[in-house]
């Protein structure tokens, strides 16, 4: 999430060359999927708790 968040400040600078603007582009998408994706399996694991815990 870090790695994400800085890389979208440095987009947001307007300091960066196209080729440099491209690439923070794509490593921000792929720090964006990883994020959904660890998101995702801590919503699975809250899911499976939330079926095994007895209910009051």
């Amino acid at each position: 999430m870090d790695k994400l968040e800085e890389t979208l400040k440095r987009m947001e600078s307007d300091k960066l060359t196209l080729d440099e603007a491209v690439k923070a582009a794509e490593d921000a998408q792929t720090y964006f999927r990883i994020c959904v994706q660890r998101l995702e399996e801590a919503r699975k694991k809250i899911e499976v708790r939330a079926e095994t815990e007895p209910t009051a």
